[in-house]
């Protein structure tokens, strides 16, 4: 069988074709119902695929799958691959993430896209861009993986789909509740005469009373998931702006009992107080659940982009990988950082990530994501729940699973877990039966949104806070639990800051208010530019757009820019223009050196900068017109 190594994310992949499955993208959505080449249909969604298996014939799953090709309710097939020691299966999405050597500009660029066929979709840098495979190109994997041996290409990541693990877990069969202890455990589960810890909660009923209310309608949660039933009813009265990736439209995937984890996690966040049933962290909440999670680059573009521009305040991700060959590539890294940094209008989305479940040494890796908090899981004694993943990256811990189970709400078509091996669904993790649409709940998927909760309160008393400040705060006001020999500078790689303290973390947020009304505001400093750096002399003139140079950076600060000229100029003896341009509503400025009349010079001058530890590339001023 052919095996293909191809980038992915910040390492490589080697991928096989499945021996039975396939993907096959339609003209309706009902086309292949009654299909009779398909004999089962495995997956609704992915990559913009239907992952089916074929009525067996004579022939390979080659010949078969060029034969329905021809079909005409078929628009599209491809095969399924799998990563090497993985079964969770993968489609390309045909689109193909290229980075060329730094040297190469967009010419030669476009002569590497026509060799292989492909079309061009976008430019995300000078030389990184996004294009499509064709009916002339070779399949995404074969046409990356030729694409790797050219040598004015750095990397070529074809874009994969797959579904992504979602952090609950399967409980223990000795284990009920009907309290919610994480709001505040007084110590004794009365249903159960369960002894726990008093105090060992997230300090939720603490916060409300410091408030005196449950929160603001103003904020709005996204959750980010599969599976959303909001006909549930303490979830339907407060859907804001649901969106599909799958259906590309507000109508959410319903349904299917392969899909039902966001329901309990959104609940835990936002599940209104209405007298019955359960309710959430942050009860008045809006709920904008977005269905899909994805490993596409593309979709994980989406689902941010969405959150971005629909309003989102505070992003719930109950989601990841803790695979080393799916680690985020810089698309993905930037989807992230950029709702991270302008959500909000401009203050930041706070973005939260579960740790992950596996248990080990090192968290998932959305949640490494330098912009986003990563949320691990301890138990109603205030102890670590042994399945949390552990890392350098975990900012606090929160209420899950371990000792005793979360409740949460379920979606009607979730089907519960089968216990003692007697073939019986239930939802209960003592098996005893319970009225109402619940479920015992846990891991790192339960921790994550009582944090986002958190979160939401915290925006309730002082939506002028910055994601970064709502970080802060929460790692700041975190109890510290476990032993203190965990803990170096604060951090325990269990533990994070600590337990998660929502009335400490909400009696800061309205203390930095106070003293924000108070107090009068110093003028900010800009960074990166020190007083006492010196004197320039210098002239301006005209740069005709013609001629060729090497770019060497991209300054915000034109105090910086001041500082490389004028070693550049003395370094080099070259002329150094500089382009001033607008990126993301701001000023910056690229800096050129030389400006020669042919390209040869300034490729001759390139080798000389890198000699000196300077990287740069090549750069048409044309291109400035």
């Amino acid at each position: 069988m052919s095996k293909y190594k191809i980038k992915s994310g910040k390492g490589e992949l080697i991928l096989k074709k499945s021996k039975s499955l396939v993907g096959l993208k339609t003209k309706k959505e009902k086309d292949l119902e009654k299909a009779r080449f398909v004999k089962q249909q495995h997956l609704p969604y992915l990559g913009g695929f239907k992952v089916v298996s074929l009525n067996k014939k004579d022939v390979s799953l080659n010949d078969m799958l060029d034969e329905v090709r021809q079909k005409k309710e078929v628009e599209l097939g491809t095969h399924v691959y799998y990563a090497e020691g993985s079964n969770q299966p993968m489609i390309p999405t045909g689109e193909i993430i290229i980075t060329f050597q730094a040297e190469v500009d967009e010419e030669e660029q476009q002569m590497v896209l026509d060799e292989f066929n492909l079309e061009f979709l976008e430019r995300r840098a000078s030389d990184m861009l996004i294009a499509r495979v064709t009916k002339k190109s070779k399949n995404p994997i074969k046409t990356a993986s030729l694409l790797q041996q050219v040598s004015m290409v750095k990397t070529a990541e074809p874009d994969l789909d797959m579904l992504l693990q979602e952090y609950d877990l399967t409980l223990p069969n000795d284990r009920y509740m009907s309290e919610e202890w994480h709001l505040k455990n007084d110590g004794f589960i009365e249903i159960a005469s369960h002894r726990t810890v008093a105090g060992a909660d997230a300090k939720v009923i603490d916060a409300w009373n410091r408030m005196g209310n449950l929160g603001s309608s103003k904020i709005v949660l996204a959750v980010i998931d599969n599976g959303f039933d909001v006909s549930h009813p303490d979830l339907k009265n407060k859907v804001y702006r649901p969106y599909d990736l799958w259906t590309q439209s507000d109508r959410l995937t319903e349904g299917d009992t392969s899909f039902t984890h966001g329901t309990p996690c959104a609940s835990l966040a936002i599940a209104a107080s209405d007298g019955r049933g359960m309710v959430g962290v942050a009860p008045k909440a809006k709920f904008m659940p977005v269905s899909g999670t994805s490993y596409s680059t593309r979709a994980t573009e989406r689902m941010f982009d969405y959150c971005l521009k629909n309003g989102a305040d505070v992003i719930s991700c109950s989601w990841g990988t803790t695979n080393a060959g799916y680690a985020l590539n810089t698309l993905k890294e930037q989807a992230i950082a950029k709702v991270a940094r302008e959500g909000r209008k401009g203050k930041g989305t706070v973005i939260l990530f579960a740790a992950g479940n596996e248990g080990y040494d090192y968290v998932n890796f959305y949640a490494q994501h330098p912009d986003v908090i990563c949320v691990a899981a301890s138990d109603s004694k205030d102890n670590y729940s042994s399945y949390s993943n552990q890392g350098m990256q975990v900012s606090v811990c929160a209420p899950s699973n371990g000792d005793w189970p979360l409740v949460a709400a379920r979606a009607y078509w979730d089907p519960g877990t089968t216990f003692r091996g007697e073939g019986v669904w239930r939802y209960w993790a003592d098996g005893i039966d319970r009225p109402g649409p619940y479920k015992h709940f846990g891991g790192t998927s339960g921790a994550t949104p009582i944090v986002a909760g958190i979160c939401a309160l915290m925006l309730s008393v002082n939506p002028d806070l910055t994601a970064k400040e709502v970080k802060d705060i929460l790692q700041k006001t975190a109890d510290k639990i476990g032993s203190p020999s965990e803990y170096v500078n604060g951090h325990s790689r269990k533990y994070g800051y600590g337990r998660v303290n929502a009335d400490k973390a909400v009696a800061e947020a309205i203390r930095r208010k106070d003293n924000a009304s108070a107090t009068t505001q110093p003028v900010e400093v800009e960074p990166n530019v020190a007083a006492g750096k010196g004197l320039f002399r210098f002239t301006v003139e005209r740069q005709k757009p013609s001629g060729w140079g090497v770019q060497m950076g991209v300054f915000a600060e034109y105090g910086n820019v001041l500082i490389a000229a004028e070693k550049l100029q003395r370094q080099f003896a070259e002329t150094i223009v500089v382009n001033i341009n607008e990126l993301n509503g701001k000023t910056v400025y690229k800096v050129i050196v030389g400006a020669y009349p042919n390209k040869r010079d300034a490729s001759s001058l390139l080798k000389d900068m890198k000699a000196a530890g300077i990287n740069g590339f090549i750069r048409n001023l044309k291109v400035f017109a």
